[in-house]
């Protein structure tokens, strides 16, 4: 009998090769003859040529990587994980040769994956998607383009699964068979996710936000667009898929990715120094102390990973876990030559790039390719990091923190003004967005400066929107709909956490009136912030961080920042909207398919197209 047998690990070619071995071995006492087809990286090291093809009886494959089944069609086909090639290749063999069918479509090899081919829906023009949303903060846009998808999947006859990447790790996780089953495959993601697992998929990658606001027309695209992903399984994929244009790729979702994994960082120890003030502000320098311990625990530990971590994952994003090791080291290096958070940003794109042309360009024989990930990478991308950070960037970064600092700690009242204008502008400007994002990157960076007033004016601004939208809806009745007046509840609610996202409802259906307005709000509430001297330790939580004895240090005229901002954005827009404008009835709903998502989140109704 003639046997064409394939092997393919996405760990090595040692794997690879031993696996093809045995099976060779094994066959030849069975009396075939073989023609063996060994793969790295996607591709085969000696493809199987035609005659041999054509004349065989039975193709093995034993894969734990994707391998392209296509030109097998009519073959008598078996696949199985490589891993269970190894322990008994003569029992892997007569299972083969008894449990071979033929194949009828191509097809890829993935690990646990059965040999026929994917099964469709079978509902005429049905068509099953899958989907993973994730934000930097993984509080609200997450799950409500989650619910935005579903709705959107729903009315336009498509079952939808997504898996929402939050602020608690993955919810609804998407199984392997899901993924297997499905036509397409959205990633609306604002930081970088492990994209391994949809290798062999076709992928439309887009923004959280489009995907809230432009749900529908998100669908429609991934199924008329999407690209398939290429790569290796359980490795980083080697191409990312066609993009929708809210996709932000590059620098600012690299970027974006570091601060996601850095915030738990920043919010703990923030509010660990402000455990320490409550013995007393000074507390904390007398030695054996509670004071003292929370504030070696918060400032002493935590503030300080805080800038590895933001290099360390701005290289992960960029060059996978290659890159995680030498921008931690930059990161580090950065804290240590009082570069702070602008020098760990350098950092992390340094090693990133580093590591990630060394993985690309650097070639190396077969037999040590294994040796790049976990010793030549990381070695030759530290040291040029190191190097970089030491000789080049420590000392202009380090002069450029310490004028910013400077300038934070002794600036006047104008000064002060001015800055919160600019910051509380840019968080109401477009409500999670690139501009939102950046004034809130900067003051989350300023934290570990010991600089807590514009992280104050930031947190204050943010709530002013959605807080406003909910004011507005109980002044003015008449001049919202029933599901408006809902989104107002719910606007109110998410604004008193700081998730401005709760205004987006509002945003998306009448921009012209609710960005001028909420920027003018939001823009007064940061400038009283600074005016008044406000400091915040902890980066996120909103109006619950003051229940926390001095994580905020004039509470009251924090306050009343707030307040105003709100009751301007509150009364402005009630006077400003006109008539009766329906929002999307986007009130979560329960799933009854299996393949729907139920967030759980409380978060407010989003915008579907």
């Amino acid at each position: 009998m003639n046997v064409i047998v394939i092997t393919a690990c996405p760990s090595g070619v040692a794997t690879t090769f031993l696996a093809a071995r045995g099976l060779e071995r094994a066959a030849a006492r069975r009396g075939w003859t073989t023609a063996v087809e060994m793969h790295s990286r996607l591709e085969p090291l000696v493809p199987v040529d035609r005659a041999k093809l054509d004349a065989a009886d039975l193709v093995i494959v034993a894969a734990s990587a994707p391998v392209d089944l296509a030109r097998f069609v009519g073959k008598r086909v078996y696949q199985a994980p490589i891993a269970q090639a190894l322990p008994d290749p003569d029992a892997f063999l007569k299972r083969a040769e008894s449990e071979a069918r033929t194949l009828t479509s191509a097809a890829s090899a993935l690990e646990g994956a059965p040999a026929t081919p994917v099964a469709r829906s079978s509902a005429p023009g049905e068509k099953k998607i899958v989907a993973v949303t994730a934000c930097p903060t993984g509080v609200a846009h997450t799950f409500m383009a989650a619910e935005a998808l579903t709705r959107a999947g729903s009315e336009l006859g498509h079952p939808i699964r997504v898996e929402t990447r939050g602020s608690v790790g993955a919810q609804n996780a998407l199984t392997a068979e899901e993924i297997r089953d499905a036509e397409v495959v959205i990633l609306a993601c604002d930081i970088e996710v492990d994209s391994s697992r949809f290798v062999g998929k076709r992928v439309w990658r887009t923004s959280t936000g489009v995907a809230l606001k432009k749900s529908g027309q998100t669908i429609h695209d991934a199924l008329e667009k999407a690209q398939v992903l290429g790569g290796e399984a359980g490795r980083p994929a080697a191409s990312g898929g066609a993009s929708g244009q809210g996709d932000r790729r590059g620098p600012y979702k690299h970027l974006l990715t570091g601060v996601s994994f850095m915030l738990p960082m920043v919010v703990a120890g923030g509010l660990l120094i402000a455990l320490s003030f409550v013995f007393g502000i000074d507390a904390f320098k007398q030695e054996g102390t509670l004071a003292a311990a929370l504030m070696r625990i918060g400032g002493g530990t935590a503030f300080k990973l805080m800038v590895p971590l933001l290099a360390g994952y701005i290289a992960y994003s960029i060059a996978d876990r290659p890159g995680l090791a030498p921008g931690m080291i930059g990161g580090y290096l950065a804290s240590e030559l009082g570069a702070g958070f602008l020098g760990g940003i350098v950092a992390g794109f340094v090693a990133g790039y580093a590591a990630r042309g060394l993985s690309r360009y650097v070639k190396l024989p077969t037999s040590v390719e294994s040796l790049k990930p976990i010793l030549i990478i990381p070695l030759v991308a530290s040291l040029i990091t190191g190097l970089v950070m030491i000789y080049v960037v420590g000392t202009p970064m380090a002069a450029i923190m310490s004028s910013v600092t400077g300038f934070l700690r002794n600036m006047n009242s104008g000064n002060a003004i001015l800055l919160g204008l600019l910051l509380g502008a840019m968080m109401c400007f477009d409500l999670g967005g690139p501009i939102n994002k950046a004034s809130y990157t900067f003051g989350v960076g300023l934290l570990s400066e010991g600089a807590y007033g514009p992280m104050a004016a930031i947190m204050a601004a943010g709530m002013v929107p959605p807080i406003g939208m909910g004011i507005a809806s109980l002044l003015a009745r008449a001049k919202f709909s029933e599901p408006e007046r809902e989104a107002g509840k719910a606007s109110l609610v998410l604004g008193l956490c700081f998730i401005s996202e709760g205004a987006i409802p509002f945003m998306a259906k009448d921009p012209l009136r609710v960005i001028p307005v909420s920027m003018i709000g939001g823009a007064l509430t940061g400038a009283l912030s600074m005016f008044f001297g406000v400091q915040l330790m902890a980066p996120h939580g909103g109006l619950f961080v003051l229940l926390i004895p001095n994580a905020v240090n004039h509470v009251l005229l924090y306050l009343l920042s707030i307040v105003v901002g709100s009751l301007v954005v509150g009364v402005g827009y009630a006077v400003v909207k006109t008539g009766k404008v329906e929002l999307p009835d986007a009130t979560p709903r329960p799933q009854s398919k299996p393949w729907g998502v139920g967030t759980g989140s409380g978060h407010a109704p989003a915008e579907s197209s």
